[in-house]
């Protein structure tokens, strides 16, 4: 693969968890020593072959569930990172779940550079934890979210809602308690009941789209009304606290993934990992890769910049493309509809949009 252009981000994937979330389709294993340890060796020996020294700026190890690891393991992947040549601005995430934050691993994540958390809460509510496979309550979690905030400022947590049965009122409540842990990024996801899950497996239907689009609506509104800006579909920070990494993703750049069923993106050439354990710690590591095509990549920037508030930059797409964004797709009615609209230097979509953004989106393609 070639290397045209700058990497300064790495995603790695670590598949273990201690236990399987019902709505959970990524690539993972329960927890086992002996495989975990094999795993590591493998993924580092990956990280020397493929690591060509660049600058690093954001660094994410997620999951699975990484937190998840013994002390021991966890210091055997975070030393050998330090292969790594990384930025003094460095952000550095690591994902987490609520039972595995402990003082120990606090002060080993300090002690390797991470400055990031990402906790997966996803409700306060016991039954809805129950449906999603989640074993604390609401003490817990608010315990455990006190300690990550004596280690660090830097904290995301997730947010699942259209929850079959959920109400407004329990969709209100989870928004007040979470608000109540005085955290700076909030991640929301609607809940997708995804092939080769345990929901899917027991038929579990979606929500009505027009309950989804109400709490979709109640989750925007009452977070900005908090100062939370809500700076792409899923996402919001307070000042200061976007996510570096994600925004790597969005403006279309060049990444490095490492691990089983890590995707990256170097050169003209997006890859994925394979998702077979074997294959993988035979030194197998890439199941599937596919040329980016000039067009391909067009499209890349429109989807994937029209998901943030930041959209896309007009000088720096006629540079790379050649042309006027909105000359390239041919898509001037959805300016005249206000449907995108414009400043000096950006195309952006309209926030009104956003809940319905895919069906915009598709003219992109």
């Amino acid at each position: 693969m070639e290397e045209e252009n700058k990497i300064s981000s790495v995603y790695i994937h670590i598949p273990f968890c201690s236990s399987i979330c019902s709505y959970c389709d990524f690539c993972k294993f329960y927890y086992q020593d002996i495989l975990v340890e094999k795993y590591l060796d493998i993924l580092l020996q990956e990280i020397q072959e493929k690591y060509c020294h660049d600058l690093i700026d954001t660094l994410y190890i997620g999951g699975g569930t990484p937190s998840c690891l013994s002390p021991t393991m966890l210091n055997k992947l975070l030393q050998g990172l330090k292969i790594l040549n990384v930025s003094p601005s460095l952000e550095f995430t690591i994902e987490c779940n609520v039972l595995d934050l402990t003082e120990e691993k606090m002060i080993l994540f300090q002690k390797y550079g991470v400055n990031r958390l990402s906790i997966g809460i996803q409700s306060f509510q016991p039954r809805i934890l129950s449906f999603l496979g989640r074993n604390y309550n609401t003490k817990i979690i608010r315990e455990k979210i006190n300690l990550a905030k004596r280690y660090f400022t830097n904290i995301n947590i997730d947010l699942i809602y259209a929850v079959p049965n959920e109400t407004i009122k329990m969709l209100e409540s989870d928004l007040e308690f979470f608000l109540s842990l005085g955290v700076p990024h909030i991640s929301t996801y609607s809940l997708m009941i995804e092939p080769n899950t345990k929901l899917f497996i027991q038929k579990v239907r979606p929500i009505n789209p027009e309950l989804d689009q109400k709490m979709y609506r109640i989750i925007e509104n009452k977070l900005k009304a908090n100062h939370y800006i809500h700076y792409e579909i899923s996402n919001y920070a307070l000042p200061g606290y976007c996510s570096k990494h994600n925004l790597t993703y969005w403006k279309n750049e060049h990444y490095y993934g490492f691990g089983l069923s890590a995707s990256g993106y170097i050169g003209n050439y997006r890859y994925t990992n394979t998702k077979n354990i074997k294959k993988y710690l035979s030194g197998n590591y890439i199941d599937e890769q596919e040329f980016i095509t000039s067009s391909l990549s067009a499209s890349n920037c429109a989807i994937l910049g029209l998901r943030t508030i930041y959209g896309v930059h007009k000088e720096n797409f006629l540079k790379q493309f050649g042309m006027d964004f909105i000359e390239y797709f041919a898509v001037q009615s959805l300016l005249d509809d206000h449907i995108l609209l414009e400043t000096d230097t950006n195309y952006y979509l309209n926030p009104k949009y956003w809940y319905l953004s895919n069906e915009v989106l598709i003219k992109f393609i």
